[in-house]
């Protein structure tokens, strides 16, 4: 399979030849990683079950994950989901690349479409699935808005969606995420929504894609998926722990799938796990540094605050240009969006992951600010 090189390999080998200004220390505003502290009930949690390391996980993980999933999806969602209807999967990485091979393996010349710019992993299941591609174009003068001509979907077999989006941080409203569903079942494709980022919302709670198949009448949601993790909401990436959601027909399939490629999480990461997903005040918590860091982005740089997420999709007249001369001169990284996306989308953006405590953040925005100046 040839696959795409990753936007942080191609990031550094286009800085490998540039020595960075050492009057400052090195920040990286480029993984969408959260450097806060996992707090510590879920570290005492990880390590109270540190016993259970003598025992094989299943696949379909343990009652007291997915009772703190389910408990989850009710208390954030209000959605009363069964078992049948979710997966416990290690992260959500996994499921976004080895889910489109299970969906589209008996399927010929599968067509799967997706965002662009987008979260490179969709673009490697395509890959692997040898599927015909359709670009969702995230463009600035629709918003960055999930906008396609309907015709291109009609011919489409698993469509992928994104909001809160990761790179644009762009977020559909629920009369959106209802005219996706419409078309889901009006075109009878599978529909996703990469969900990671739901919980990191500024203002308002951001809808799943669930609440709007069920306002769609679509209550079985036939067709109808949704992912999320834990990594974003509770700083805690280590803990691989994600999950799959919504149409019980195609999850029950799936699940067989599963248990062929050896994706359990470990016993003490499933009790970890249970404890990040019962538990919201810690999230709320996150919430408000984000919050803060935005503040930031607004006062320094001028920027629109958005409704969900951690990054900044920030205009640049050149983003390469920026990109090297911001880590030459500044010795900050970022991400060009032309790594993020295909046929010149991302172009005349950098991505910038507001993923630090305040101190560092204010101190990445006003290097940021220099080099717009300079």
């Amino acid at each position: 399979m040839n696959f795409e090189t990753y936007p942080f390999e191609k990031l550094n080998a286009l800085l490998e030849n540039i020595s960075p200004n050492e009057s400052y220390s090195p920040l990286s505003l480029t993984i969408g990683e959260p450097q806060f502290e996992t707090p510590k009930f879920i570290l005492d949690a990880l390590k109270d079950a540190a016993p259970l390391l003598n025992k094989y996980p299943k696949t379909s993980g343990e009652p007291i994950l997915r009772d703190a999933m389910l408990k989850y999806l009710k208390t954030r969602f209000d959605l009363s989901l069964s078992n049948a209807q979710i997966i416990p999967t290690f992260g959500t990485r996994e499921v976004l690349f080895n889910f489109p091979q299970f969906l589209l393996h008996d399927i010929e010349n599968s067509v799967m479409a997706y965002p662009n710019p987008f979260y490179q992993i969709y673009e490697g299941a395509a890959k692997a699935t040898r599927s015909e591609v359709v670009y969702i174009n995230l463009k600035a003068e629709n918003n960055f808005e999930h906008v396609i001509e309907e015709e291109k979907l009609s011919a489409c077999d698993f469509v992928i969606i994104n909001t809160p989006n990761n790179p644009t941080a762009a977020t559909m409203i629920i009369d959106e995420l209802r005219r996706w569903v419409s078309l889901a079942k009006k075109h009878n494709f599978v529909l996703l929504n990469d969900e990671c980022y739901i919980d990191l919302y500024i203002n308002e709670p951001v809808p799943s894609l669930l609440n709007a198949s069920i306002l769609e009448g679509n209550t079985e949601f036939k067709n109808i998926l949704v992912v999320n993790s834990v990594s974003k909401r509770s700083s805690a990436p280590g803990l691989r722990s994600g999950f799959i959601a919504g149409d019980a027909d195609l999850l029950k399939a799936y699940m067989t799938y599963r248990t062929y490629i050896g994706c359990a999480t470990p016993l003490p990461l499933q009790n970890a796990s249970a404890a990040a997903w019962a538990d919201q005040t810690h999230v709320d918590e996150f919430r408000a540094k984000y919050l803060k860091n935005f503040q930031l982005a607004q006062e320094i740089l001028n920027v629109e605050t958005p409704s969900a997420t951690f990054y900044v999709w920030l205009a640049v007249e050149n983003e390469i240009e920026f990109t090297l001369n911001l880590y030459k001169n500044y010795n900050l990284k970022v991400v060009p969006g032309s790594f993020l996306g295909r046929e010149g989308q991302g172009q005349g953006f950098v991505r910038l992951a507001l993923v630090y405590e305040e101190k560092k953040t204010r101190e990445c925005l006003e290097r940021i600010k220099e080099a717009l100046e300079n």
